[in-house]
């Protein structure tokens, strides 16, 4: 018989939440998730098959490293995870080469790494070991991997956090779900309607009041009665909702975690015109430059005539003028550049185009979290089941890869493993 004398209530149907709330109601919890979107999935925002030909990913995207709790969630929900193949590109502002991989400086690099015991940040560690002439283009390139793959300040950002993927290449294992990360929020959506979880969308919490009971008050007027909360929204919107006292000044702590922004570009064309310009572009993965979309990346070895592009970090904030056509218009510039092509070929051959700025999305204000020298404290103090307000998310993951899918799900199983124990 089901035990419904214990309510939880759970805010934000990401993965997090989405993973919390299954766990909870399979072990005959009664639970409820209130969203603040129209839809599941947060910062997972799968996009329609019917633009772009194939079920893309306008939020989270890759799968990184062995992920376990990610890989047996898609293996119970039938679905797979296809490696990345192919080869990596730059454009040095006049031609595109290989990506070169060695690095002059890379066994100091190491050393330096190694032997750090107290953390700093990635801005001193390299002013510290790395401050001449001859380390510039060293300097410039992590730099550029932790504003643009961390989403990072490197003024802020952990070296001890990011050392593990630096020294072992984690940047490189790398593969993306077979019918998009939808396809994972859909089956997580489906287990936790199958066992009684009640799921209420367009319902944006704005107050948890504490009393003989927890009430957690929604815009709309709407109140929820409960024993415990778990929230699971990202760290900005933390700072929009009125808290009891204890933890509004748990909430605190987060400051001491980074939160960095994307702008992602999905680019669909009739043809994949880039196979055309040179012979060994037809493996073409990534693609690296310094213009002002400086990633980019194809599909493959998926056949979509998809270019994704991609800006991360703080410098996100010099386009945050810009609408979505804005966006896309200097995506299709930095192509042109780098491509040596016309714009008005490219616009030509355009079939689809969708672009989001995660910092302008309402209940996101950014991508995912990064950390600092202070963040593991932090963490510890946010994962306290230490009252009726639970903390849970990506942000609160203590593993390597914070801030990317399986930090969400491994953080939502955690916290509701800490409420099953307790």
């Amino acid at each position: 018989m089901s035990d419904t004398s214990e309510h939880i209530v759970i805010v934000g149907a990401g993965a997090a939440g989405l993973m919390a709330a299954r766990e909870l109601a399979r072990a005959a919890k009664r639970v409820t998730i209130l969203e603040a979107r129209d839809r599941c999935g947060g910062r997972i925002h799968p996009l329609p098959a019917s633009e772009f030909g194939y079920p893309a990913d306008g939020g989270a995207e890759f799968v990184h490293g062995e992920a376990p709790v990610t890989r047996d969630l898609l293996s119970k929900a039938g679905l797979s995870v296809q490696a990345i193949e192919g080869t990596q590109r730059s454009f040095d502002g006049t031609k595109l080469s290989r990506e070169g991989r060695d690095n002059p400086h890379e066994a100091e690099l190491h050393a330096a790494l190694r032997d750090l015991k107290d953390d700093l940040t990635v801005a001193e560690f390299l002013r510290r070991h790395f401050a001449g002439d001859k380390y510039g283009q060293m300097r410039h390139t992590i730099e550029r991997m932790v504003e643009g793959y961390d989403a990072a300040d490197p003024e802020r950002a952990s070296t001890l956090a990011l050392r593990e993927e630096w020294m072992e290449g984690g940047l490189h294992t790398q593969g993306r779900v077979v019918g998009g990360y939808g396809a994972l929020i859909a089956f997580l959506a489906a287990e936790c309607r199958k066992h009684g979880v009640v799921i209420r969308l367009n319902c944006e919490v704005v107050a948890i009041e504490e009393g003989a009971t927890v009430a957690v008050r929604c815009a709309g007027g709407e109140t929820f009665a409960c024993d415990k909360v778990i929230l699971t929204v990202p760290l900005p919107l933390l700072r929009e909702i009125a808290l009891p006292q204890a933890a509004r000044e748990k909430a605190a702590a987060a400051a001491d975690i980074g939160f960095g922004n994307v702008i992602k570009i999905l680019l669909r064309f009739s043809r994949p015109w880039w196979r055309d310009r040179a012979a060994d572009l037809a493996d073409l993965t990534f693609l690296l430059s310094d213009e002002t979309i400086p990633v980019w990346w194809t599909q493959n070895p998926s056949e979509h005539p998809v270019l994704t592009g991609w800006f991360g970090g703080p410098r996100t904030a010099e386009l945050s003028h810009l609408d979505s056509q804005g966006l896309i218009d200097a995506g299709i510039d930095s192509l042109a550049t780098i491509f040596s092509l016309s714009r008005d070929d490219l616009v030509r051959d355009l079939v689809a185009s969708e672009a989001a700025n995660w910092a302008h999305d309402r209940f996101a204000r950014g991508a995912y979290s990064w950390a600092t020298p202070q963040t593991r404290a932090a963490q510890e103090i946010l994962a306290r089941a230490d009252g009726p307000v639970l903390f849970s998310g990506e942000a609160l993951y203590r593993g390597r890869d914070m801030g990317t899918v399986e930090a969400a799900l491994a953080s939502g199983r955690e916290t509701a493993r800490l409420i099953l124990q307790g």
